[in-house]
Parts: C-alpha cells; structure tokens; sequence
C-alpha cells in the first residue's frame, strides 16, 4: 500500500494529524474510513470534514490501482483523473484519449491499452465494492 503522503488532496495539516492517529498507508486510510460512521469520526480526530476524507478515500483507491506508482500518480493528475470518480464518470475511450493526450503533453509514452483498460476495469470493480 503506498504511503499516505503520496495523496496530492490532503493539506500537510490533515496528513500531520492522520499520521497521529497512526494512519500511514492509504490502505489504513482506506479501512478506517470504510463506513458512514469511521467517516465521521476519523473526520472528527483530525478536524476535517467528511467531505474531505471522502476525498481522500478517493484518490486513495486511485493509488491502490494495481501497476500504479508516481508517475501514473503524475499522468493521471495531468489528465484531469484527480481520483476513483473521475475514471467512473467517462468511458474507456474517453479515459484512454484523456491519458493519452496527458502523456504526450508530459513527453512520457502513454500505457498501452490493456493496461489502461485494466485501470478503467478495477475503477469499475472497486465502486461496485
């Protein structure tokens, strides 16, 4: 599980205080926040809302993407895919256009299409979750 410093959505603030309250990974940040209620009352310990920590379990599932590191962490910002929401809301073409036109942008070659269609697939796979 990739550290939780590596989420881009967290203000230093929140992510001094989660790493307080002993969440190190977005994998803890994930199972801590799994329901309504952990929602709110991990909201409640590091004095933020619940909107927030949705946010953060958002891209948190996004880093959890299997073949997924830094520079796809960067890729994806740069094609405006900021978390798991944001795969969900277009198609596989749209995501795929939208990575590719990031990569060439970037200079970097973009992933080959199964990758990508796996990305679009486990995004799909995590909602239904």
């Amino acid at each position: 599980m990739p550290p939780i410093t590596e989420l881009t959505r967290i203000e230093p603030i929140h992510l001094q205080r989660l790493e307080r309250q002993g969440v190190l990974t977005t994998g803890l940040l994930l199972e801590v926040s799994e329901t309504r209620t952990r929602r709110q009352t991990l909201a409640d310990q590091v004095a933020a809302t619940t909107n927030d920590v949705l946010a953060w379990r958002d891209e948190a599932l996004l880093l959890n993407l299997a073949s997924f590191g830094a520079a796809e962490h960067d890729l994806f910002g740069y094609a405006g895919l900021d978390g798991l929401a944001a795969i969900l809301a277009v198609d596989l073409g749209t995501f795929r256009a939208r990575l590719v036109r990031a990569a060439g942008q970037l200079g970097v070659e973009p992933p080959a299409d199964l990758v990508s269609e796996t990305w679009w697939e486990q995004a799909r796979t995590l909602a239904d979750a």
